[in-house]
């Protein structure tokens, strides 16, 4: 399929969807077009008022859309649990997981649980989230959660003797980092999924070069560390935000999408219409994909017990 757009999104009627971090940006347009389709969208967002906002601006044009907001706060675990336990028990039964929201090179800073921000924002929020809602998503045929990366992540390198960066941190290096665990889990996840023959798949996505706010809140070092030539990159390259959505969509909702694709734009300069993209050698390393989840395990004290459940009908 040559391109692949939203109108290609079969009905999501009976469907429930959680989307992180969409208040604004791709994870509102993602949980925008969602309900569009008939999906129950939840808008886990850490500002729950502007999550509320957002959720009305989709019934405004959607009226029949069904939304509800719930806050989350991916940098602090209890923040997760909290928001966890609200998903379980007013959601039973979940069809996807959009784990979207992200920090960008932001200045040094440890969070109320000691880990780098970046860090615990872009990959061990996301990782205890979907282990504490993974029963609602086991529960329901055909469920599916899909991770955001980046192409950044190709020049990530896992740190796993300074994974908070106490040693040494460089605020590109930190996010590349964390999209590259991103991918780790999610190919790690999608092969426990497999082995224990649950139906529920993992996958990831990156939107390409797409100016959110993501760009807008990234530290002054961060801006200033940024060359010439990649301003003028994001200058001329730069897509909108309802094409930048479109590859987590089509992971979410192509009926020919499998467990452990990673989808982004398929032109050069990452921009484009979503298809099946490759990436780097050192996200497919195995032993770091078990490493990984090993110590995120460790660090958020979230197991995931993974084997089939009865499906809710």
């Amino acid at each position: 399929m040559s391109r692949w757009t939203a109108a290609d999104i079969p009905g999501l009627s009976g469907r429930t969807a959680v989307v992180t971090g969409a208040n604004a940006g791709i994870g509102f347009e993602i949980a925008r077009v969602l309900a569009g389709h008939g999906a129950e969208v939840v808008l886990a967002c850490r500002n729950l008022d502007r999550a509320k906002q957002a959720a009305g601006r989709i019934r405004a044009q959607y009226p029949r859309a069904s939304t509800a907001a719930v806050r989350l706060d991916l940098a602090s675990q209890a923040s997760v649990r909290e928001a966890a336990d609200e998903i379980r028990s007013t959601w039973p039964r979940l069809a996807l997981l959009i784990n979207n929201a992200g920090v960008m090179e932001l200045p040094y800073e440890r969070t109320e649980d000691g880990f780098e921000l970046t860090f615990a924002t872009n990959h061990l929020g996301h990782f205890a989230l979907t282990g504490l809602v993974l029963d609602s998503l086991l529960a329901t045929p055909g469920s599916r959660i899909v991770t955001m990366s980046s192409q950044g992540h190709a020049d990530g390198v896992m740190n796993f003797d300074d994974l908070q960066s106490e040693r040494d941190y460089r605020p590109a290096e930190a996010y590349y980092q964390s999209k590259l665990a991103n991918l780790l889990f999610t190919y790690e996840l999608d092969r426990r999924l497999s082995l224990s023959g649950v139906p529920t798949i993992a996958l990831a996505s990156h939107p390409g070069v797409v100016y959110t706010d993501l760009f807008r809140t990234r530290s002054k070092l961060a801006q200033f560390v940024i060359s010439p030539r990649m301003r003028v990159l994001n200058f001329w390259f730069a897509q909108s935000v309802r094409m930048g959505a479109l590859p987590a969509l089509r992971a979410a909702a192509d009926p020919s999408a499998r467990g452990g694709e990673f989808y982004g734009p398929r032109r050069r300069f990452d921009t484009g219409y979503p298809a099946r993209v490759k990436s780097s050698a050192r996200s497919r390393e195995v032993a770091d994909q078990a490493r990984l989840w090993e110590v995120s395990e460790r660090l958020t004290g979230v197991s995931y017990d993974i084997k089939a459940r009865p499906t809710l009908r």
